[in-house]
């Protein structure tokens, strides 16, 4: 009996000090997260989103940006690293580029070239005879860790987000992963960067930003629409900015949505003047209540992860005109097309953008 209880002590001292020494790659911050609305007012439940039609993809998933090119074919980017080519309805596809990385979010420039933000090579520029080049992968001296979301300006200056200076997804095991990491550790260490090509410069616009995401230009072309995925949120931030600290009140930034039911992650612009805003998941009341116990966060790393409270699937997209106001917000409470990162718009349709899903979901308008 006494050999039983030494055994059992000698476990439980053991898992105790798993639980609390074993080191794990975040230093979490305490920050308070605002009380949760649910889905109410301009979020109300629906099921708006329910029943998309799937375009197959094959093998490929992970339809992460779709964007329609000036030939008038669909393009989309996808978990395997390529970046496929494809008619509207999704026949004749075909691999239009592979980076040897992964690309998320990408834009078309005045030549026709694609101008891609690659999580792993930096930001890449593909030409239509699917040449790639290295634009930037850093500013200055400091590295550019995990390139997002890019945005292609009239004057030909492009606009894309370093999701964190923390966490490299070619170190951490994926995108998703390194988000998560980013996430829990909040340090805020996302920033908005341009790159200009004439000059063959790239500098901080904004930085101090919880993961810094989708980015969309305002219609003057003067302000950038940047979600903040890991503090719900999302702000304008003036182009003019100049390595701007937005943990410091300026007149160059603000926040457009706070308190958002989810994690934003794109911004897409849309047709008559609107942004489509999709929201990767949901918020979790666990992780909102461990925002202020950098301790726990630490502990939650060490739990295996079928044990982590990462939020539940939950199709959701929105959106707003440039002052603020949702039009439109769309919701599949089952969540069966997961991950609705945002929206492309077409005159007839509108296909759903998603970090994870097997095929392309689209619905009619």
């Amino acid at each position: 009996m006494k050999k039983a209880v030494l055994a059992l002590a000698i476990v439980v001292l053991v898992l105790a000090g798993y639980l609390t020494l074993w080191p794990v790659p975040i230093e979490p911050v305490s920050w308070e997260a605002p009380m949760a609305l649910g889905y109410a007012g301009s979020h109300a439940a629906n099921n708006k989103l329910a029943g998309l039609k799937m375009i197959s993809l094959g093998v490929e998933e992970g339809p992460e940006h779709i964007v329609i090119g000036r030939d008038g074919k669909l393009y989309t980017t996808v978990a395997s690293g390529n970046i496929l080519r494809m008619n509207p309805d999704g026949s004749a596809q075909e691999v239009f580029a592979n980076t040897g990385g992964r690309v998320l979010g990408f834009d078309f420039d005045a030549a026709g070239n694609l101008i891609a933000a690659d999580a792993i090579k930096g930001l890449l520029s593909i030409t239509p005879d699917k040449k790639i080049a290295l634009l930037t992968n850093r500013v200055g001296t400091v590295p550019i860790l995990y390139a997002d979301a890019v945005v292609v300006a009239a004057n030909g200056k492009m606009y894309l987000s370093d999701a964190s200076t923390r966490f490299a997804p070619s170190k951490w095991g994926g995108t998703f992963e390194a988000s998560i990491l980013d996430i829990l550790e909040q340090s805020s260490t996302g920033r908005i960067l341009e790159y200009d090509p004439a000059a063959n410069t790239t500098r901080v616009v904004a930085r101090g930003l919880s993961f810094a995401n989708g980015v969309a230009l305002s219609r003057d072309q003067q302000t950038l629409f940047v979600n903040e995925t890991g503090k719900y949120r999302v702000w304008k931030i003036a182009v003019t900015a100049d390595d701007l600290d937005v943990t410091k009140k300026s007149p160059l930034a603000a926040v457009l949505f706070d308190n958002l039911p989810g994690y934003p992650d794109n911004l897409m612009r849309g047709l008559d003047d609107k942004i489509w805003l999709g929201f990767a998941k949901p918020r979790n009341p666990t992780i909102d209540k461990l925002a202020t116990q950098p301790f726990m966060r630490k502990l939650t790393l060490r739990l295996p992860r079928f044990m982590w409270p990462i939020p539940k699937a939950y199709g959701h997209v929105i959106s707003f005109t440039e002052d603020g106001r949702v039009v439109a917000d769309l919701q599949d409470p089952t969540g069966t097309y997961p991950e609705t990162t945002a929206v492309t718009e077409t005159p007839d349709r509108l296909y759903i953008q998603s970090l994870h899903a097997k095929g392309l979901g689209w619905m009619m308008k």
